[in-house]
């Protein structure tokens, strides 16, 4: 079921900003009077179709093969790759009989509508939501690496005072952003009272695409009263009760979790003796750890104090918050797109297809991720849509603006050659990708 649920959620988010998108250029070409001949979700490769019906000279359908959308534009070399209108004279109607600026605003049109409404939805969510954070100057304790913060030398308790110079006011905003998780960061943290400056590797990219950045680093939270005893496991054979606190592991003193964990995992499968708090007083109770280095404890998460904050925006103040977010993901591909062409990035870390964004979506129903991978992604496909290679928007952008500077058009054949050629690059893009998503799956 939850299978189900996830890809659900990724056909209804896609659908959508795939047919807004078209729908930029359907309106776009309307408004000038160019004929639009098909509207399609998905594609109708081979004239295969699963719906479809005509309304005012248009054919909108939905096709098989779920890899897109387009709308078919009298007069235009497109993905349909359609030339036969091209040998008759050109129609008033026609795409190629309109002014250059005109044909550009068509072409821009779907990429226009991906920025409204990626910037729309990070702004209601700003609005109904506000902003959560963790405020990183209170946490005292410090963090805890991860395996991506222990390989660029962080350790447990370090306190993270400056990045590039600044100080990280907020946990996520500030420390788990891409000027820091890219790599090339100048992180300055205080450990045993004495001021270090640790800096970032250029392709410390590689190891958060890998291991994500929850392995980067994480609040270091202390030890709260058990929540609950797993039946069968060492804690519960040992006596271990909820409501006790572990003070000890081998009359060692433990004040944090991941001391807790750490120690543990060491002990796999070995005695132990563990120190606990009950009822104001301490009981030593002895056992043996499990094979994988637990004892058979969970904690409420609830009860575990950090210092959170969280901002309310009205409706008006919430606008330049969500923009900034929307355009942060544009502006977070373009750092990204640098670090694989400099080589600090490599692509099969960083690129992921719909097989990735499946997985993103998560197999529950939670509608304000859900909102937020859908502004996400819209904002990706206005930048994606914008390259420079024949055969997405931006390639025909390129071209038009050929065409302005030079005052004529770009031959037919080359437009036809130029489509094709883009064509075979997304196609092999895509192999890619479906490919790299798949070894990720089965590693």
């Amino acid at each position: 079921m939850g299978v189900l649920v996830m890809i659900g959620q990724v056909l209804l988010g896609l659908s959508l900003l795939i047919v807004l998108h078209e729908l930029g250029h359907f309106l776009a070409a309307r408004a000038f009077g160019i004929k639009v001949e098909k509207f399609y979700l998905f594609f109708d490769a081979w004239g295969v179709k699963l719906f479809k019906f005509n309304y005012k000279g248009c054919e909108y359908g939905i096709g098989w093969l779920p890899l897109g959308g387009y709308v078919k534009i009298a007069g235009m070399v497109d993905e349909s790759m359609d030339t036969e209108q091209l040998k008759q004279d050109p129609q008033p109607w026609e795409f190629r009989s309109k002014p250059a600026w005109q044909r550009l605003i068509v072409m821009l049109g779907g990429i226009i509508v991906n920025v409204i409404v990626g910037v729309f939805v990070f702004w209601m969510l700003t609005f109904h939501y506000g902003i959560s954070d963790i405020d990183n100057t209170k946490l005292v304790d410090g963090v805890v690496p991860g395996i991506v913060g222990k390989a660029v030398g962080i350790e447990p308790g370090d306190r993270i005072l400056k990045v590039n110079g600044q100080v990280p006011q907020h946990f996520n905003q500030d420390l788990l952003n891409t000027d820091v998780l890219f790599g090339g960061a100048l992180l300055t943290v205080e450990r045993g009272g004495k001021t270090i400056d640790i800096p970032m590797p250029a392709d410390m990219g590689n190891m958060v695409a890998e291991y994500k950045k929850n392995e980067f680093v994480q609040p270091r939270v202390r030890i709260t009263a058990v929540d609950q005893v797993v039946a069968d496991y060492p804690a519960a054979k040992m006596g271990i009760l909820a409501g006790d606190s572990i003070i000890s592991l081998n009359n060692k003193a433990v004040l944090y979790q991941d001391e807790v964990l750490s120690t543990l995992k060491a002990l796999a499968n070995k005695p132990v003796q563990v120190g606990v708090f009950r009822s104001g007083q301490e009981l030593a109770l002895s056992g043996t750890v499990s094979e994988e280095g637990t004892l058979g404890i969970q904690y409420n998460m609830n009860s575990i104090s950090l210092p959170f904050v969280k901002y309310n925006y009205g409706f008006w103040e919430a606008l330049p918050i969500g923009s900034q977010k929307a355009f942060g993901v544009i502006t977070d591909n373009i750092k990204g797109f640098g670090k694989i062409f400099r080589g600090d990035l490599k692509a099969d870390k960083a690129l992921s297809g719909p097989v990735g964004i499946a997985t993103m979506f998560g197999t529950e129903v939670d509608w304000a991720r859900f909102w937020s991978l859908v502004g996400l992604i819209s904002m990706a496909l206005a930048f994606m849509n914008l390259l420079p290679i024949p055969a997405l928007d931006g390639g025909h952008v390129v071209f038009l603006l050929v065409e302005m500077i030079q005052g004529k058009p770009l031959s037919d054949a080359f437009l036809e050659r130029a489509q094709m050629v883009g064509f075979f690059i997304l196609v092999a893009l895509m192999i890619f990708v479906f490919g790299n998503d798949i070894f990720k799956l089965t590693q």
